[in-house]
């Protein structure tokens, strides 16, 4: 297995035939499964004999890695074929598998159940969505796209509208998502492998990065594909096992998907009780308190920051004079030095901590009741019945655009290029959804087993006795969990925690007790998620500059070979300079993912429907379709997104428009765009006739026989 060019003969090559290479798969990924199974018994095994969790981390996050590199190593390849669509072999039940690995990512596998667990009914906006998005992908663009195919979706769009400027526009819409995307995912890895081996953040992120590259680099989509197929076993594999755990431990039924209904009446029944707590309520009383005072002292800072610099001076003096303990005296210089340094400062940290005190002075500490379908109330007052409105409205824009944006990321359209055929690439549509259901049809189930755990187990527990998990996480990330007694009274509440969507997967293991070889391998899965993810938006974003852009538009005459080596050094140079943006942790994940959801609905969805089923949308159209489109969408996000608007420097108060929010952008852009290219094309020349034919070819294959229209 080793010497791995192009149809050596080794089990990834493919240079069989189509059905003896698929029994081959069958039984390589047989005994990689069993081998895997076997791998986290003897870990398990080692671990009753006292191998220490520091060491279990190390061994998964070593023995995936190098797994996933041995694959990407046995797959390089300077094919230009084999290195930007696998060769085209890859059968649609792996195809199907390799993109519910691409398309899991770290929202997926981490988020998800996360946002479940934060939000209740809203979060199922994105299983909707993203579920929904597949069918879109089946009926409208897969099987024309791999007809027609080419290597990229740039490449469609130079094709079918007759030039460099779609291509182009292509490239930069591809580059915008994908970049989004891919910081995601490696701040997802940083995460992970953060708590996995207990490394620095910024130092997980360039050891996951190692294991991508390796993977991209060497051999492309064909190292990338048969990569994916083992991450997706990896992964939903770590997936199901601790909430299967949960259920058998909660309700003695191992099907988590049929009983969790059962667990949601007990969450529902506790929520009542928690928000009428009198320990609750005291200790929501106490945020209330200090977003008072935080309100007050924003109406004149300069006055109150010169009093709580001249008290915090005055502590320190006082303790010094009275010769206080060394501790009492370094706690003070600590409060004195973490004092604003000037009035803009004091804005910006004391709005923040006014709005997470106001926050935490609400019940659930600001979780919506889980079974509670929208805010407000239809039958409320005035404000009530507008609150329900825009909760609605919300709630129907984003599944939309994650919809419209699943049926545009370059980065998944590009694996239906790999297919034997379009008929393959029809079939894998639907063995991709049916992987992908498995962990979506779980997500909600895991959300309420864990609340269940955090509503009835951990709250009322002694603050000496919380379980390890608390104080492990709390030094991973501070803003993914702290805890604190705020009410002095030894025991802990729902409010004196504060949680991050982005650990409830990454922590079930520990909260349910199960033995920590089970963190690992939960870990070891996400870190599959996030790396599988990575290396196609990788792929996309070195493809496009290398074979849209080079290729295609600066040197037409170039060589394969050059063309896949500049693709690996642009791949090397896009990684670093994600990893780059990921280690300033930007925004959370989940808004990062929809941001790049909304960018491709709106740049790719209108351009690439209507090429296909209207012979009458024109090179002018397209191109001002896509830049309306993308250009409302970023413009909306920039305007509305806190993060963004740091960046770009707004200080214009945010003003919604109908009350969506920047994660559901794309529900302007994407209309926008179906109107400029259907207006711009009415009224400019028709597309000449062969690029009609074009259309026809693409879909209606009978009519003029099964061309291969591959190009070089």
């Amino acid at each position: 297995m080793a010497g791995m060019t192009p149809n050596n003969g080794s089990v990834f090559s493919g240079g069989a035939s189509n059905a003896a290479f698929k029994k081959q798969l069958n039984k390589v990924y047989g005994w990689y499964t069993g081998g895997f199974v076997l791998f986290v018994v003897v870990l398990a095994i080692l671990e009753q004999m006292g191998m220490g969790r520091e060491m279990i981390g190390y061994v998964f996050l070593g023995a995936t890695v190098l797994l996933y590199g041995g694959i990407g190593v046995m797959s390089r390849t300077n094919d230009a074929a084999e290195y930007y669509v696998a060769g085209r072999r890859v059968p649609a039940f792996y195809n199907g598998m390799a993109t519910g690995a691409d398309w899991m990512s770290a929202a997926s596998f981490i988020g998800m159940a996360g946002t479940l667990y934060l939000t209740g009914y809203g979060g199922l906006a994105f299983i909707m969505g993203w579920t929904g998005g597949y069918c879109l992908v089946a009926l409208f663009l897969a099987p024309y796209l791999r007809k027609f195919g080419q290597f990229t979706i740039p490449d469609f769009l130079g094709a079918r509208y007759d030039g460099n400027l779609p291509r182009l526009l292509g490239i930069l819409a591809a580059i915008l998502c994908s970049f989004t995307y891919v910081v995601a995912q490696i701040y997802g890895v940083g995460l992970i492998t953060t708590r996995l081996a207990g490394v620095p953040f910024e130092l997980g992120i360039f050891l996951g990065l190692g294991g991508i590259l390796v993977c991209s680099f060497l051999g492309g989509m064909r190292a990338v594909t048969w990569t994916q197929v083992a991450q997706y076993i990896i992964l939903i594999i770590a997936y199901l096992i601790p909430v299967v755990w949960l259920s058998v431990k909660q309700t003695n039924f191992p099907i988590p998907q049929l009983i969790y209904g059962q667990q949601l009446e007990k969450v529902t029944a506790k929520e009542a009780e928690l928000i009428k707590d009198p320990k609750e309520l005291e200790v929501r009383a106490i945020f209330k308190a200090r977003a008072d005072a935080l309100t007050e002292k924003l109406k004149d800072i300069p006055t109150a920051l010169a009093a709580d610099k001249a008290a915090a001076e005055k502590k320190v003096a006082d303790l010094k004079t009275a010769n206080a303990p060394a501790n009492e005296i370094a706690a003070a210089e600590k409060a004195l030095a973490a004092v604003p340094k000037d009035a803009a400062v004091a804005k910006t940290e004391w709005t923040k901590q006014k709005t997470g005190a106001e926050n935490r002075s609400k019940p659930l500490a600001n979780m919506p009741p889980h079974a509670q379908q929208f805010a407000g109330d239809p039958a409320g007052d005035e404000k009530a019945r507008a609150a329900f409105d825009t909760s609605r409205r919300n709630f129907l824009a984003l599944i939309f655009c994650l919809m419209v944006g699943t049926a545009a990321l370059p980065h998944i359209l590009m694996r239906y290029y790999t297919t034997p055929s379009v008929k393959q690439a029809r079939e894998s549509v639907t063995w991709s959804l049916f992987f992908i259901f498995l962990l979506y049809f779980t997500a909600p189930a895991l959300a309420v087993l864990v609340k269940y755990q955090v509503f009835n187990v951990l709250v009322g527990t002694p603050f000496d006795q919380l379980p390890a998990w608390i104080a492990a996480w709390t030094k991973v990330d501070a803003a993914l969990l702290s805890v604190a007694d705020i009410n002095k009274d030894g025991i802990f509440q729902l409010a004196e925690m504060t949680i991050g969507g982005d650990i409830i997967v990454l922590a079930t293991p520990e909260i349910g007790g199960l033995p920590y070889v089970i963190s690992g391998l939960v870990a070891a899965g996400g870190l599959a998620a996030a790396l599988s993810t990575a290396d196609g938006l990788l792929l996309t974003i070195a493809n496009a500059l290398s074979h849209d852009l080079y290729y295609k538009m600066i040197n037409p005459n170039a060589p394969a070979a050059r063309r896949v080596l500049i693709s690996k050094i642009l791949l090397l140079v896009v990684a670093l300079a994600a990893a780059y943006v990921a280690a300033q942790k930007p925004a959370d994940i989940l808004f990062l993912v929809s941001a790049a959801f909304s960018f491709a609905a709106a740049a790719f969805f209108p351009a690439l429907v209507l090429g296909i089923f209207w012979k009458r949308a024109t090179k002018a159209g397209a191109c001002v379709g896509m830049i309306l489109g993308l250009g409302v969408t970023f413009y909306y996000m920039v305007m509305t997104q806190p993060w963004l608007r740091g960046v770009f420097g707004v200080t214009s108060p945010i003003e919604l428009w109908w009350g969506i929010l920047p994660i559901s952008a794309g529900i302007f852009g994407v209309p926008l765009g179906f109107a400029a290219i259907i207006l711009v094309s009415l009224v400019t020349p028709a597309p000449r006739q062969e690029l009609q034919i074009l259309v026809d070819h693409v879909r209606y294959p009978t009519l003029r026989g099964d061309i291969d229209t591959r190009g070089t």
